[in-house]
């Protein structure tokens, strides 16, 4: 009786593995574990964040903790045109001689859109630091100058602890049009819907613009302070940011919840 328990809640595992989506890959063979494979390369200086213009929006945050450069531009399935912004991943390296074999956790914060990251289902092109992390202690220069790695890699949630989700307002941000990036969510990582509540109003759900950043175009002024309401992508989990951009916000400027996932 134990043994068929054990094998019905095996099952059940694998199951779930396997609807998770751990990317938006077609193609592709996950194991009950949640593993699959994929190509990795890296961008960047060899101990940097890749880039600090990334196309998720999250500036020079992803050099910063909770960030500390472990990020990755993801190709076409994984970056998902801006929907895999925020998604956290597990890396493992083994098949080269410099690999640890430890798995790694990085968020994708960045697009890459083609040579390698198009031309296979799934490919992470790791940050200088990433990659680094994945070898051995002294053999990291060895990694980067290996060309294309072949790793395991498997969907995870992100958790970033002691840290609060943030909303960086857009530069261009005014009364008619508000926009920000949504940075440090634990759990899925990414966002199903984001809206927003003008002081006296109701909710208004914003428009997601490929990236991380979420904006709302509006007829008439809206003023503070804001409350935000955040709906998780694959939990469907719901926050609600209780007034957390003020009513005197300004433009890139960044404002702190006391929630997260």
């Amino acid at each position: 009786m134990a043994t068929s328990s054990s094998h019905r809640c095996l099952a059940l595992f694998a199951l779930f593995a396997v609807s998770l989506k751990f990317c938006y890959c077609q193609n592709e063979t996950i194991d009950a574990a949640g593993w699959g494979n994929a190509g990795v390369t890296w961008y960047g200086e060899a101990e940097g964040a890749g880039s600090t213009g990334g196309a998720c929006g999250y500036g020079a945050a992803v050099a910063n903790p909770p960030f500390y450069a472990m990020v990755s531009a993801g190709g076409p399935s994984l970056f998902n045109n801006g929907n895999g912004c925020g998604t956290c991943y597990q890396i493992m390296c083994t098949e080269n001689p410099a690999c640890s074999g430890r798995p790694i956790t990085v968020t994708i914060a960045d697009e890459c859109p083609g040579g390698p990251c198009a031309s296979e289902p799934v490919h992470f092109d790791l940050s200088g630091k990433a990659i680094g992390a994945l070898a051995k202690p002294g053999q990291a220069s060895r990694l980067r100058d290996a060309g294309v790695l072949r790793v395991g890699y498997r969907r995870a949630p992100c958790l970033y602890k002691g840290t609060s989700i943030a909303f960086r307002i857009d530069a261009g941000a005014n009364p008619f049009y508000i926009a920000f990036v949504v940075e440090y969510e634990n759990g899925d990582g990414d966002l199903a819907s984001v809206e927003i509540q003008p002081a006296g109003g109701g909710f208004i759900s914003m428009q997601e613009m490929r990236s991380a950043v979420w904006k709302v175009n509006s007829g008439s002024a809206l003023r503070g302070p804001f409350s935000v309401r955040l709906t998780s992508r694959e939990s469907r989990k719901v926050i609600t940011a209780q007034a957390v951009i003020p009513a005197n916000w300004r433009a890139d400027q960044t404002y702190r919840s006391v929630v997260n996932f």
